[in-house]
């Protein structure tokens, strides 16, 4: 007989990081399951740092389904912007809409900081940090940070992916994040590298 499933909840109302999260971690016995289907929508998210507001939200989703939560804050870092967009990513033209709206307000956004910047200082940094609470009041979570070094290119390139992918030049695949594959990008990337990690703690 298989094992039964576990249950997680993703604190996340992203659906391409929802997608991202049911890909690596279904072959490995989770059944993922959204905020969504426990009431919940956007928690606030008050922190100043990744870590603390992936807390916030791991909390939050698990307080209010009674289940183990995983919950990921990430973003990406401009080094020519002091690391802006940073815990803003997401959010950082303030546009709404749906995601496709909102990810080319902020993609444009970014453009519009950088457009004085020459290629060759246009380097950055996506960061994940991942929070797993077995239960709301659990005092000990595991915690995992992984980043992925890039360059902002001066157009999109690529229709996969979200959020600044199309932006975000891989150098040692020669193409943009939006240009990747999903397993390529989940092989090479700072989610999916994180995931890998905290999977191995979970299974230690």
């Amino acid at each position: 007989m298989s094992e039964p499933l576990e249950d997680l909840v993703i604190a996340s109302a992203n659906p391409g990081k929802l997608a991202e999260f049911q890909q690596l971690l279904g072959p490995l016995g989770f059944r993922v399951q959204p905020q969504s289907a426990f009431g919940v929508t956007d928690v606030e998210e008050t922190g100043l740092t990744f870590v603390e507001n992936a807390i916030l939200k791991a909390r939050a989703v698990s307080r209010a389904s009674g289940l183990p939560a995983l919950a990921d804050d990430s973003g990406l870092a401009v080094d020519a912007l002091n690391g802006a967009p940073g815990i803003y990513s997401a959010r950082y033209a303030q546009a709404v809409g749906d995601r496709d709206t909102r990810d080319r307000a902020n993609n444009d956004k970014l453009l519009e900081a950088l457009r004085e910047v020459p290629e060759g200082d246009r380097g950055a940094r996506y960061w994940c940090v991942l929070v797993y609470l077995r239960h709301a009041d659990d005092p000990v979570p595991l915690i995992v940070q992984r980043d992925w070094a890039g360059d902002i290119l001066a157009h999109p390139r690529g229709e996969g992916g979200f959020g600044y992918d199309p932006l975000f030049w891989v150098p040692e695949s020669a193409m943009s994040a939006g240009e990747l594959s999903g397993d390529e990008k989940n092989r090479l990337s700072h989610r999916g590298r994180a995931l890998q990690a905290l999977v191995e703690q979970l299974q230690a």
